[in-house]
């Protein structure tokens, strides 16, 4: 499996972790994180660089699907891209469409996972950090904070020293491995081994380590 979790998508990273020319990438983009939030254009922003580096996209609205129409959707796209907002809706509202329970097979199969912020949250054992610095409201009153397991560490998106306390907090109570990142940084995922990239100081909790 290979996944690429980050704040912000860092275009240059991206293109390195691609298997082939980005003219030739099919994106299967999920904006429904962003549904409750008021000023969405952050999503087309993010749809603006990747269609600037020559990807096609296909938006997937999971409000609209189920297990079977995801499956289709999504098994000739090369990545799929699951973009920022509200993390606890978003866990919600991809264990209703069943995204869930297809996605681990289509990583199987090759395609490349892509989270950005929220996105970045799910793919881990559990969404808790996202409500650590208080940015991240649970709207939906969510019991069930499990994430999907892709890896098995904790990410902390949009670092910046005014979190540092309420990050550290957080990571004290956590029971996983914890990477606080930056606007520019993200974490690779290749298979079991992974590897923080972008600029700026590493910033790990609770024994996290790069492979090598």
């Amino acid at each position: 499996m290979r996944k690429l979790l980050a704040n912000k998508k860092l275009k240059n990273e991206l293109i390195k972790f691609l298997p082939k020319k980005p003219k030739n990438i099919l994106v299967g983009h999920i904006p429904n994180a962003a549904d409750p939030q008021k000023d969405k254009s952050y999503v087309q922003e993010s749809i603006n660089q990747l269609e600037s580096m020559g990807m096609k996209i296909r938006k997937v609205d999971l409000r609209e699907e189920n297990r079977k129409s995801l499956k289709k959707k999504l098994s000739d796209c090369d990545l799929i891209f699951v973009n920022g907002g509200n993390t606890f809706y978003l866990l919600e509202i991809i264990r209703k469409s069943g995204f869930n329970k297809i996605l681990p097979k289509l990583l199987d199969k090759g395609k490349i996972y892509l989270g950005a912020s929220a996105g970045s949250y799910v793919a881990c054992p559990t969404i808790e950090a996202a409500a650590w610095k208080h940015a991240d409201r649970n709207i939906n009153n969510l019991k069930d904070l499990t994430g999907l397991n892709f890896v098995p560490f904790i990410i902390t998106a949009h670092f910046e020293e005014e979190v540092r306390k309420a990050t550290e907090k957080g990571a004290k109570k956590a029971k996983f491995p914890v990477v606080a990142l930056t606007d520019k940084q993200a974490v690779i995922v290749k298979g079991n081994k992974y590897k923080v990239v972008g600029k700026g100081k590493r910033r790990f909790y609770n024994g996290f380590k790069e492979s090598r």
